[in-house]
């Protein structure tokens, strides 16, 4: 069986293919669009694939509710209620245009995860080349469905997923549109603990769900990441900004331009690493194939003298017989003299 593909913007994605980074902006733009500019051109020079955008308002995602179900508790926003949180992370809608133009003009990939029915339809007209489906938003059947009627990739998350929800959700993408699915595996806490990553997962959701998977990644540093890209994934979120010491509601998980730069270049490694199952030579392996070891002889030997463990050795260089034919030539005569140094071979014994 064939493994799965998906194209974004032209781009393949799926094994076989290097991973493809989104560099997810969030609210790190803190309310500035100049500072949102500055994230995409950021992303860009670091070698992202593309940025992400998250589109909502704090009416589309929430209500304006004091009750405590509202108000989060625990965690890196303890004690916000989300309206206000919402309020001061979402990016405004008429700023959407002049990032999607920007992007295009750098040739960087650009869309965003929508949170309601009116911001597919705001993404469709900005002509979007995929919809993102945030991990809480997986249970939300009808908004993955409308995504996926689009003919658009659809990229869902799976924090906080039961096996049961997240077959539910790729089931209703693949059912109501063509245009693949990629299945993010994500731990859903802000920052999310190493222990808690459970990357073996991501081989269970690829042979489970036939689709392609990746890491929405919200630990720390780039190790998950790497790691990720090893056991087969073949896209990876991770959040950034432009500054953690600027503040901002996701900064504290986000990287750093240098660091996204790095979790790029490493990811790439990574997956250059993996290869192909070979057993055969390698080109920057064949300078030093004779350097291996294999018989000499290391003291002179007389013709008709005796081959003994005295004068011929297992040693570096591999240009004389392989060592396991040590037995074989014990107690063989010499057919000359053979000079110390020699490497050992048939015709000089009898």
């Amino acid at each position: 069986m064939t493994s799965p593909l998906v194209h974004i913007s032209g781009r393949a994605i799926g094994l076989g293919h290097r991973p493809y980074i989104v560099a997810e902006m969030s609210g790190n733009h803190n309310g500035d669009i100049q500072r949102a500019f500055a994230l995409i051109d950021a992303a860009k020079a670091a070698g992202a694939d593309a940025v992400k955008l998250q589109t909502y308002t704090a009416d589309t995602i929430t209500i304006d509710h004091d009750g405590p179900e509202f108000r989060i508790e625990g965690g890196l926003w303890d004690g916000r209620r989300l309206y206000e949180l919402y309020q001061e992370a979402h990016t405004p809608w008429d700023w959407h245009p002049q990032l999607f133009a920007h992007a295009k003009a750098i040739g960087i990939d650009i869309f965003s995860s929508p949170f309601d029915p009116t911001a597919v339809t705001f993404l469709e007209d900005l002509q979007a080349p995929a919809f993102k489906i945030a991990s809480f938003e997986l249970v939300d059947i009808p908004l993955i469905e409308q995504c996926a009627r689009t003919g658009k990739p659809l990229i869902m998350s799976t924090g906080l997923a039961s096996k049961t929800e997240i077959a539910e959700a790729v089931a209703a993408a693949k059912g109501a549109g063509n245009g693949g699915v990629i299945l993010l595996h994500c731990t859903s806490a802000y920052p999310a603990p190493m222990e808690d990553m459970n990357l073996r997962t991501l081989q269970r959701l690829a042979a489970e769900n036939d689709v392609v998977v990746g890491l929405s990644d919200h630990s720390m540093g780039v190790t998950a990441s790497v790691a990720a890209v090893a056991l087969g994934a073949a896209f990876i979120e991770k959040h950034f900004t432009l500054a953690r010491a600027d503040g901002g509601v996701d900064s504290d998980f986000s990287l750093e331009p240098h660091e996204l730069a790095r979790l790029v270049s490493e990811c790439r490694d990574a997956w250059s690493a993996l290869g192909s199952e070979s057993f055969d030579e390698t080109p920057s392996e064949i300078v030093n194939r004779d350097h291996r070891r294999s018989l000499y002889v290391v003291h002179d030997v007389k013709a008709g003298e005796a081959i003994t463990e005295a004068n011929v050795r297992s040693i570096r260089p591999g240009y004389g017989l392989p060592p396991k034919y040590l037995p074989e030539v014990m107690g063989r005569t010499a057919r000359r003299d053979i000079a110390r140094g020699t490497p050992l071979d048939w015709d000089l014994m009898s």
